[in-house]
C-alpha cells in the first residue's frame, strides 16, 4: 500500500523524528511512503477560534495535495480530526462537500491505521521501561481511539504499561485555549502531571504531540522523580529497537 504523511506543525516544526519513526515503522513492515512536501498546517487553529472562511482554504489545499493518495495518516489525533470529522463539517451544503467527504475517508489516525487497517498490533519494538498512556481528547472523542494505542504498546518487549487515572483528562493544552486560558491551562497540566506521578513511570506516551509538549513543559518544571519522566509519541516507542 501507498501511504502518504500528513505531518502536523508541532511535529514538522519540533519533533520531526515522530515523522520519521512512522516512515521506519510502515517501510518495515513492507508498504512504499510518500510525504507530499506543499503540505502546511491543516486550518485546526483558525477553524477553532471561529475564521471558517480561512481555516478552509488551507484544508481545501489539502483536498488537491493528497488526491491520488490511497491513503493519508497523521501523527496526530488532533489534526486528524480537524481533516477526517471537521473539513465535511466546514464545507457541508457548498459545492465541496463532496470532495471533502471523499477526503476525510481516506484519513487515519497513525495507531487506528496501524491496528484497524493493516491489522497489525506487533510492530518488533523493544523499549525498555514504564510506561503510562495520555488519551488525546480528539482521539478519543472525536475518533474513538482508544484501545490501538494500547494493544501497540502491549506487544512492545521490554516495556512496562502502566494505566493512570486520569489517562483520559484533558492535558490542557486545547491549542490556542492555553494562549487564552494560561493559568487554566496550567492547573488542567498540574492534575495530569500529579497523575503521572502515582504510577511511578518512567514515559508518558501519546499520540499527540501538541499534549505532550504541554505536560513535558509541566514535568519540566515539577522537582523530585517526576522531573525525570520524559514524554515521547507513540511513534517513537514503536520505532526502537525494531529487528
Amino acid at each position: 500500500m501507498r501511504i502518504s504523511l500528513f505531518i502536523p506543525c508541532f511535529v514538522d516544526q519540533f519533533y520531526p523524528q515522530v515523522g520519521l519513526g512512522m516512515i521506519k515503522i510502515f517501510e518495515r513492515l513492507g508498504h512504499t511512503v510518500e510525504y507530499p512536501e506543499d503540505q502546511t498546517c491543516c486550518g485546526q487553529p483558525a477553524f477553532n477560534s471561529g475564521y471558517w472562511a480561512e481555516a478552509g482554504a488551507l484544508t481545501k489545499r489539502m483536498f488537491d495535495i493528497f488526491r491520488n493518495a490511497d491513503a493519508i495518516v497523521s501523527a496526530s489525533g488532533s489534526c486528524g480530526a480537524m481533516l477526517k470529522i471537521f473539513s465535511p463539517e466546514l464545507f457541508h451544503g457548498t459545492v465541496c462537500e463532496e470532495e471533502a467527504r471523499h477526503f476525510a475517508s481516506k484519513v487515519y489516525e497513525f495507531s487506528s491505521f496501524l491496528v484497524n487497517v493493516l491489522g497489525v498490533t506487533d510492530v518488533g519494538a523493544t523499549f525498555r521501561g514504564k510506561v503510562t498512556f495520555h488519551d488525546g481528547c480528539h482521539g478519543l472523542r472525536e475518533l474513538g481511539i482508544k484501545q490501538e494505542p494500547r494493544k501497540l504498546l502491549k506487544n512492545v518487549r521490554g516495556l512496562e504499561l502502566v494505566e493512570m487515572q486520569e489517562a483520559e483528562t484533558c492535558c490542557g493544552f486545547g491549542g490556542t485555549f492555553a494562549v487564552k486560558f494560561p493559568e487554566i491551562s496550567t492547573a488542567m497540566a498540574e492534575v495530569k502531571c500529579a497523575s503521572i506521578s502515582e504510577t511511578q513511570a518512567d514515559y508518558l506516551v501519546s499520540n499527540d504531540s501538541s499534549c505532550l509538549m504541554q505536560i513535558q513543559g509541566l514535568l519540566s518544571r515539577q522537582q523530585g522523580p517526576l522531573r525525570a519522566v520524559r514524554a515521547l509519541h507513540l511513534a517513537e516507542v514503536l520505532a526502537s529497537g525494531e529487528a
